[in-house]
């Protein structure tokens, strides 16, 4: 299909209509785990393998991590499509500006892969971890679900990579584990660490002394573990209450390890 003929967001409830003799392409979302590739699954392999057509999320300029953690098992680059995001970092994820530019973004992007799925081709998103946790790949997979067949190939999560590059068992007994977003609020951050027996705070960057903070006022900052990085090159570990600073990546957490009944 040329890029002239590219498909509207608003038209792709066209593909319903296409007859049950015409064959479309498959949409993969697959996790591509923490950051280490030995931690690809075997499924994932097969369809980073075989997929004709590899997507993947970045910020300008820079590649994503879930590509990064590719680049032990494809060098084909006719085969890739990079989606760069309008906004990371730069705007508050609130701001009505970051949200009509991702929507935009959003709507583009299923309507080129739709192109491509259209004409046959699979399509696999890249996407680090699980795609189904906090992943972009939701963003597209909400979008083309219902025009497409879809598969989702489960990852290793990067607070399960986090936790076990560690050393620490998150959750013990009946404990109960709340996973936050460092981008809540300060009052909501601690609402939230005051009625839970472990925690994962994810998203950090420059969160980090919010985190901090609701961590000391809940009692937890000397059961807290930062981790950057995890299972990846330049990986850090350590204790927060250690940390000299507030510096932190924005896939980096903080880990409240349980303290539940242990026989």
């Amino acid at each position: 299909m040329d890029s002239s003929e590219r498909i509207p967001p608003a038209e792709l409830a066209d593909f319903t209509e296409i007859p049950r003799t015409v064959t479309t392409g498959t949409l993969y979302g697959v996790g591509m785990g923490p950051g280490d590739p030995d931690y690809l699954t075997v499924r994932a392999m097969k369809v980073l393998a075989e997929a004709p057509v590899l997507v993947h999320f970045c910020k300008k300029g820079r590649r994503g991590n879930s590509r990064t953690i590719a680049d032990a098992v494809m060098c084909d680059p006719a085969r890739e499509l990079a989606l760069v995001y309008p906004y990371t970092t730069e705007l508050h994820p609130e701001h009505p500006d970051y949200v009509s530019a991702l929507a935009a973004f959003y709507d583009d992007a299923a309507s080129r892969l739709a192109d491509h799925l259209g004409a046959g081709r699979d399509v696999a998103i890249l996407s680090e971890g699980d795609p189904f946790f906090y992943g972009s790949f939701m963003h597209l997979w909400r979008r083309l679900k219902d025009h497409f067949p879809v598969e989702v190939v489960p990852g290793v999560t990067g607070m399960s990579g986090c936790w076990t590059r560690a050393g620490t068992p998150i959750t013990w007994g009946d404990d109960v584990l709340t996973i936050l977003p460092a981008t809540l609020g300060h009052e909501a951050l601690v609402e939230r660490l005051r009625i839970t027996d472990a925690a994962v705070i994810m998203k950090l960057g420059r969160h980090l002394p919010k985190v901090r903070m609701a961590l000391a006022e809940t009692g937890l900052l000397d059961r807290a573990v930062y981790v950057e990085r995890g299972t990846m090159a330049g990986e850090k570990v350590i204790a927060l209450a250690d940390k000299p600073d507030d510096a932190a990546p924005y896939f980096s957490m903080v880990l409240v390890p349980g303290e539940g009944r242990r026989p």
